[in-house]
């Protein structure tokens, strides 16, 4: 267990949540890639994508990921799109394991609807264009989060959820 533990999935699947429970668990440093990127521009994520645009906000995570080669192992929350840039999967894959933590669209839903305002890519859409835009990215993410190491469902019991988690974190 020497390299980083990444864990991908859609907005809103418990990257972040998940990520401190298991690095605790593991006794393991916890990065947010998301929070790296604040913490590197000085500025949030909203107004990064404001002032840059999706594509200048890729690059900037793109940069802090690479960023993690020279660090100690960790267990890594990756932003939602991280796998589906650049390289960024082949390289997380190379340097580590990767983790899936799917969710339902429906649950994904239930969850970001009332987290909008942080998320630029959210703001403005009601509940049925919510869903519908998550179907739709789905689709396209997908693609690259069933690269991952391991796929981890989430149903819904949680202890079996994390059980699962760890056992995969651990290999």
């Amino acid at each position: 267990m020497t390299q980083h533990i990444f864990l991908i999935g859609f907005m809103g699947s418990g990257k972040t949540r998940w990520g401190r429970v298991v690095a605790e668990n593991l006794g393991r440093l916890f990065l947010d890639l998301d929070t790296l990127v604040e913490e590197n521009e000085g500025k949030t994520i909203p107004e990064i994508f404001s002032a840059s645009g999706e594509k200048g906000f890729r690059i900037l995570e793109q940069e802090c990921l690479h960023r993690l080669a020279v660090m100690p192992p960790a267990v890594v929350a990756t932003g939602g799109g991280t796998p589906c840039f650049f390289d960024n999967m082949d390289w997380m894959k190379r340097r580590g394991t990767t983790i899936y933590l799917k969710a339902s669209p429906e649950t994904l839903c239930e969850r970001l609807k009332n987290e909008q305002h942080n998320r630029p890519l959210l703001k403005n859409l009601d509940k049925e264009e919510l869903l519908e835009f998550i179907l739709t990215r789905l689709r396209e993410r997908e693609p690259y989060y069933f690269q991952a190491d391991f796929v981890i469902e989430q149903t819904g019991d949680e202890d079996v959820f994390l059980k699962r988690l760890i056992s995969a974190a651990s290999q």
